[in-house]
């Protein structure tokens, strides 16, 4: 499941003194933990799993504990790779006559800002594409974060917003 948050602050005025909000998006994963979550759900299977192997070598089951340890150490791995991506996002901010994309994943972000009037948004491929946003030389893809078929209405809703004069 993703989510889409669309802000509106109605206090920001254009060049020519008339009111005009900004819009922006956010659009990221969903995730059924926090990192912190994470952390304590780790620290504890990581304690029993140590515990166990533990109390095995205590009673002369030598090669459980090194079994253990190696267990914990994949599970470790496995939840920093997850941990990592797990505040993925993309920011779409269109403001006055600029249009600001951010996109981070896995703690490398891409920025990248267009002139409102020379931006266009199309989707690439097929119905189920991501959306690309170009201009003045340079191309960013939105919409990893959206469900395929709702692609099409946020691509909708960005060309509404850049239109606006």
């Amino acid at each position: 499941m993703r989510s889409i948050l669309s802000r509106v602050n109605p206090n920001q005025l254009n060049p020519s003194g008339v009111q005009e909000p900004r819009l922006e998006w956010v659009l990221r994963r969903t995730s059924p933990v926090t990192p912190a979550q994470m952390l304590v759900l780790f620290g504890c299977l990581s304690l029993v799993s140590l515990c166990v192997g533990l109390f095995f070598w205590l009673q002369g089951a030598l090669l459980v504990l090194p079994f253990a340890v190696l267990e914990t150490l994949v599970v470790g791995l496995c939840f920093l790779v997850f941990a990592k991506h797990v505040l993925d996002q993309e920011r779409i901010v269109v403001d006055g006559m600029q249009v600001v994309i951010e996109h981070e994943q896995g703690g490398i972000r891409e920025r990248a800002q267009f002139h409102r009037e020379w931006v266009r948004i199309e989707p690439l491929g097929g119905e189920r594409s991501l959306i690309a946003v170009s201009g003045q030389g340079q191309t960013i893809q939105v919409g990893r974060y959206v469900r395929p078929e709702a692609r099409e209405a946020l691509a909708r809703a960005l060309r509404k917003a850049v239109q606006r004069a």
